[in-house]
């Protein structure tokens, strides 16, 4: 209909020319410039979704009749002449990025605070999630090797935590004491540790198979890594895997002041069981004493 010159679409129940049709009478007119169309008297929109089609009734060169006659309906309810259609759709455009921004606002608010969230989740429950890790690791490399065995019995009596400069004292007094008089069976990291596992995988192995877990407590265990990721895994262990049973026994080497003690381990020397390692001679043999006592119950 290229030959069209008027189009009357009046007084129908139109709420707005899509795309396609306004594609169409713009065809229309670039062959006959003297096209015109009327769509007064439609129940139509402004809004949001029909923007584009008040902003081509600004634009377009086509010509508009009885646009005195013509009006939209708005989103708050209220009629908008169409006479000056330019000036609705700037109102409409202020509308509409005022929204738009709200809604991007509030979708980049939620997606925050959801990240926010997760983090502080994860943050919270990290030694958890670091021990079910590694102890899921450990069950599944065991299972392959074809040594699975889901006996409850545990493979030692304790599992002893100490700082590297603090070996003297295991090897040359705890060792020899626990393990030859007592017959208590100890694992210690340089002995025991199985070689090409990781670290991470070795320590919560260790405790998983271990009845007790012996913090040897200095300011050198305090500034070690390994040792406090020893002691953290430890205290998941007793809570999630043993049922709040108190696995850990802790152990003084030297003379610390609670403002030294950071609070996770304050809390557990408030809690439970401690000693402290005396080193004198009659000291020494109730420290001994009490510490086969623990380990042997």
């Amino acid at each position: 209909m290229k030959q069209l010159s008027n189009l009357d679409l009046s007084n129908n129940r139109i709420s707005n020319l899509d795309e396609h049709s306004r594609f169409q009478l713009e065809k229309v007119y670039k062959v006959n410039n003297n096209f015109s169309i009327d769509i007064s008297g439609n129940p139509l929109k402004c809004s949001c979704d029909t923007i584009d089609f008040i902003k081509w009734m600004s634009t377009t060169k086509v010509r508009i009749h009885n646009k005195h006659k013509t009006s939209c309906l708005t989103s708050h309810g209220n009629f908008e002449s169409l006479l000056n259609p330019n000036r609705v759709f700037k109102k409409l455009q202020k509308e509409c990025s005022s929204y738009s921004s709200l809604i991007v606002g509030t979708v980049a608010s939620l997606v925050v605070f959801l990240f926010i969230l997760i983090w502080g989740i994860c943050y919270r429950n990290r030694w958890r999630l670091r021990y079910m890790y590694y102890m899921v690791k450990n069950k599944y490399q065991v299972q392959n090797k074809g040594n699975y065995n889901n006996d409850s019995q545990y493979e030692y009596d304790a599992f002893v935590s100490y700082d590297n400069n603090d070996r003297f004292f295991v090897h040359d007094k705890l060792l020899p004491c626990l393990e030859r008089e007592a017959e208590l069976k100890l694992c210690i990291h340089n002995r025991d540790f199985l070689p090409g596992n990781d670290i991470a995988a070795n320590i919560t192995s260790a405790i998983h198979n271990s009845r007790k877990v012996v913090i040897m407590m200095s300011h050198n265990y305090l500034d070690s890594y390994w040792c406090m990721f020893e002691y953290n895994m430890a205290k998941v262990e007793s809570i999630y895997s043993r049922n709040k049973e108190n696995i850990l026994f802790l152990v003084f080497l030297e003379q610390m002041s609670p403002r030294d003690l950071p609070m996770m381990v304050l809390e557990l020397v408030q809690s439970s069981s401690y000693i402290e390692y005396p080193n004198d001679e009659f000291g020494d043999t109730v420290f001994w004493n009490k510490l086969k006592e623990v380990l042997s119950q």
